[in-house]
């Protein structure tokens, strides 16, 4: 190829270059849509985890939501009260005031508590051990003890202690309910901290076979029932269950009378809130 040719080659392409800069430049110009102020005001208020409890995939597409009005402002349940009052006053609303939500363990059948099957070989996640053999201990309704909730926490809320079983750090505990999508069992649950009373148990077998296969289940004797106004508590498929619209707190609380401890208590005075 000559020189010519060559200068020629290296400015059409010079042109076509120019031409479509020019053109994508006109294009971003005319297309350019700018973004709401609030939203950045916004997600500087939220925590930035992209941790999912408000239903949206990150902090970012939350704050655009609330500004659609397609959300409410206190709908990231990690916010903090003057978080919410901040992004309320962002929108021009009225802060909406919540009780702060926790995670709440309902299993107490650790390694002591349970009884064995076999030595489990397999990938250690909860969700493997469920779609297998279900893990090392024979109750099918019970923590696994893998940990998977610990590892969804993206605020250091939960740790395993000793004894197998998740621990939740009320303090840490923002309500963003990973913990609960993360558990291939549904032992755990998000509560208001002013509730005191739990079942700790998801044992839905009969009497007799869930007192083999861990000592802290329930079995449905119907003691804890009785002890309490008609409706606060019933039992359901061999399992104690409380209603949490009609039981008061100021109740006599009938943990003492539970054969097996299943009924566990936090007092408001342990509560963070």
């Amino acid at each position: 190829m000559d020189v010519g040719t060559l200068l020629i080659s290296m400015a059409s392409m010079g042109g076509l270059g120019a031409l479509f800069s020019g053109g994508l430049a006109l294009a971003n110009k005319k297309l350019h849509v700018e973004e709401d102020p609030r939203i950045s005001e916004i997600q500087d208020w939220l925590p930035g985890a992209n941790c999912g409890g408000c239903g949206y995939p990150g902090c970012a597409n939350f704050a655009e939501k609330v500004v659609l009005q397609e959300t409410t402002v206190g709908g990231c349940p990690v916010c903090n009260d003057e978080a919410r009052e901040e992004i309320a006053r962002i929108m021009g609303l009225e802060a909406e005031a919540g009780e702060k939500l926790v995670a709440r363990i309902m299993c107490q059948g650790g390694e002591y508590e349970t009884a064995k099957k076999g030595v489990y070989f397999g990938a250690e996640t909860c969700t493997a051990a469920a779609i297998t053999s279900g893990g090392e201990k024979m109750c099918a309704y019970g923590c696994l003890g893998f940990g998977e909730c610990v590892d969804a926490c993206p605020f250091d809320a939960l740790h395993l202690d000793a004894n197998g079983l998740p621990v939740v750090d009320q303090e840490n505990c923002t309500g963003c309910a990973n913990c609960i999508d993360a558990c291939p069992r549904g032992v755990i649950e998000m509560h208001p901290v002013s509730d005191r009373l739990f079942v700790a148990c998801r044992n839905e077998d009969g009497p007799k076979e869930s007192r083999k296969l861990c000592i802290k289940a329930c079995v449905g004797c119907s003691i804890c029932v009785r002890a309490l106004a008609d409706g606060e508590m019933t039992i359901e498929n061999n399992l104690a269950r409380i209603d949490y619209g009609k039981y008061g707190q100021g109740n006599e609380l009938p943990t003492e009378k539970c054969p097996t401890d299943c009924l566990i208590v936090i007092e408001p005075e342990s509560v963070v809130v």
